[in-house]
């Protein structure tokens, strides 16, 4: 259905303009969001979404430029403003604080006496009527990455606002489950007024979401449309400046049907060496199985992709792989060696690199220089007696940064200066430098744009052609059918079934994510 356009939008951007010294990150911006609608928001990054929304949040200070909400101009000089307008938004970023309850968290903020019990009851309220179910009493710190976005939902849909922005809220959701989410938002914001943007980089989502589209492409707007008007591919097209294949980019970008890695999974997989064992795999913390007998193999030179919603124990397994948890139960082999991992450093000095799921928790040291993390797995060889040999050390990170094409001002600067896409190069870069025989990657393109996803998926292809075990957590489906050859679907800790590529399909993938039989 086309959607109808008020004679006053809810809200209206007019050539909003912000600079950071001499880059201009919003130029001359027009956006109009009427009532009752969801919009879509899409490019690249570095495209201008988030310092639009910066300023529509109150957060930074626009340089020119209107705002107006229901035909009112205003200033947005604070989040408070904002919110008191009736703007809020939920963040891809958490902003949670850890040591707190998911009921004092939501709570931060209110005014007047503190009421637990009718907060409670306002927590269960919102996450009954948008199916985001949590435990209020549950603290933060003990709840996976995907529960965490489900606070951040729901802390910010009690507030009631008027005009909702989503960033890329469905990364927790399973397919259904983000179906009801949409067909919900679509509902209330037709019947109660209420306006939604949605950044999400999932074409396929904003085409079957949303009713009108805005692409930004290097802080213009690029394209605007009616979003019954217009195609995915077309979309992609426009945010990215060029045709898009349906293989790699169709994958980074929320498409299918993608390129399949290969037909022959099944058959390919059983010619394998084992080089990664997990088995009876288990973790119970406060007497809940995170990981309930994990039973998982990965040859030499596959990539097996381990497919769920965040939540379901993925975080753990990672935790676990990464040596910073030891499992209750169970054992892992590395390239056919049983490995005691009460012993700190032992997995890596058995051949097992890993790029963790948030690159700057566990990734990388920030403050620290581009060479000094691409080496810190290799001390040894650019070390002597009692000090590190600069000129040894300078060497290798060039040499890596060369080798995996990471652009940096300097292997002095201080790795939080480089893009996201770099940073994941320079982590993926560290593991691979050593004697790696399995490389376990947990959402490695995570906040990446176009172009820095199509190159990860080139190296973990070519990790696994040198013989490489791969085994890759996700939670994108077109990502999974286009680089694995098996698929291992996890739910609430358990691995409910696994399949060869050739055989998967959304359908089945979808009943295995929710605990079904396919």
């Amino acid at each position: 259905m086309t959607p109808t356009t008020s004679a006053v939008p809810i809200l209206e951007l007019r050539s909003i303009t912000k600079s950071y010294g001499s880059v201009t990150a919003c130029d001359a911006v027009d956006l109009r969001v009427d009532a009752g609608e969801i919009h879509g928001l899409l490019g690249e990054n570095g495209a201008g979404k988030s310092s639009l929304m910066k300023v529509l949040l109150g957060l930074v200070r626009r340089d020119a430029g209107t705002v107006l909400v229901r035909g009112e101009e205003v200033a947005l000089d604070s989040p408070q403003e904002a919110a008191e307008l009736g703007i809020g938004m939920v963040h891809q970023h958490f902003s949670l604080i850890n040591a707190l309850t998911v009921w004092e968290n939501v709570a931060l903020g209110d005014t007047g006496k503190v009421n637990k019990q009718a907060i409670c009851a306002g927590i269960a309220e919102v996450s009954a009527r948008y199916g985001l179910p949590i435990d209020p009493e549950a603290r933060v710190d003990a709840l996976s990455a995907g529960e965490r976005q489900r606070v951040e939902v729901v802390k910010c849909l009690r507030r009631n606002p008027q005009i909702l922005i989503l960033d890329e809220p469905t990364s927790v959701l399973t397919q259904a489950e983000s179906q009801e989410l949409f067909a919900v938002l679509g509902r209330v914001v037709q019947e109660e007024g209420r306006a939604v943007i949605l950044i999400s980089h999932k074409l396929a989502e904003i085409a079957q979401a949303t009713d009108r589209v805005t692409v930004l492409r290097k802080g213009r707007v690029a394209f605007r449309a009616v979003t019954a008007e217009t195609t995915p591919q077309l979309l992609a097209r426009q945010m990215v400046g060029r045709e898009v294949s349906l293989g790699d980019e169709g994958a980074a970008l929320g498409l299918l049907p993608v390129q399949r890695a290969g037909a022959d999974g099944g058959e390919a997989r059983e010619r394998q060496q084992p080089v990664l064992r997990l088995a009876g795999l288990t973790v119970v913390q406060g007497g809940v199985r995170v990981l309930d007998d994990i039973d998982l193999t990965v040859g030499a030179g596959e990539i097996v992709a381990l497919y769920g919603v965040e939540g379901n124990g993925q975080a753990m397994l990672g935790d676990v792989l990464s040596g910073l948890v030891v499992p209750t139960d169970g054992t892992i082999e590395v390239a056919g060696s049983r490995v005691d991992v009460t012993r700190p450093g032992v997995l890596s000095k058995a051949g097992l690199g890993i790029v963790p799921e948030d690159r700057h928790h566990s990734g990388v040291v920030l403050d620290m220089s581009v060479a000094e993390n691409l080496t810190m797995k290799s001390l040894n060889e650019v070390s002597g007696r009692f000090l590190v040999r600069r000129r040894a050390m300078l060497a290798q990170a060039r040499r890596l940064a060369d080798e995996f094409n990471i652009v940096t001002p300097s292997l002095d600067a201080p790795v939080r200066s480089l893009s996201g896409g770099n940073q994941q190069r320079v982590v993926l870069a560290r593991e691979l430098s050593g004697h790696t025989r399995v490389l376990v990657a947990a959402q490695p393109t995570h906040g990446l744009d176009v172009g820095a996803i199509e190159d990860m998926y080139a190296r973990l292809r070519r990790a696994a052609a040198e013989g490489i075990g791969v085994l890759l957590i996700s939670t994108e489906l077109e990502e999974v059918m286009a680089l694995a050859t098996w698929i291992a679907v996890i739910s609430s800790g358990q691995i409910t079934g696994a399949l060869p590529v050739s055989d998967a399909t959304p359908e089945r993938l979808g009943m295995l994510v929710g605990g079904e039989a396919a």
